[in-house]
């Protein structure tokens, strides 16, 4: 039976249910620890198979994205070897944004002159 992994959204901790296919839709789901019915549905880390030369330009850990938190022309230059690579059409947003990373500017600057652009959250909702 399939495994699937919640959210508390009053306490905030992470737990597991297993529920065949049937029973996923049917079944009401409370938190083991502060008995909250107020979860939602966590994806687990997923692996996707890629081409070669796209699968390389990212990274395998997702803890070494960490590295580009403090360097803004990395992870702009990151983001758009991706981009190229992937063969997939972004909005000119996405690009807008790899551009200003690109020249150095931070999240913070780039979240100020552009409000209406979502950027990546501090902290997980």
């Amino acid at each position: 039976m399939p495994v699937y992994q919640f959210v508390c959204s009053d306490c905030h901790k992470l737990f597991e249910k297993t529920f065949s296919f049937q029973e996923y839709g049917a079944a009401i789901v409370g938190c083991p620890f502060c008995n909250s019915n107020r979860v939602r549905r966590s994806i687990k880390n997923i692996r996707v198979n890629l081409p070669d030369q796209v699968s390389n330009a990212i990274p395998d850990d997702p803890a070494a994205f960490s590295a580009y938190e403090n360097d803004p022309q990395a992870m702009g230059r990151m983001m758009r070897k991706m981009s190229e690579q992937s063969g997939e059409e972004f909005e000119p947003e996405f690009h807008e944004v790899v551009d200003r990373l690109e020249k150095g500017q931070s999240f913070e600057q780039i979240e100020k002159e552009l409000p209406d652009i979502d950027l990546p959250a501090d902290t997980p909702d």
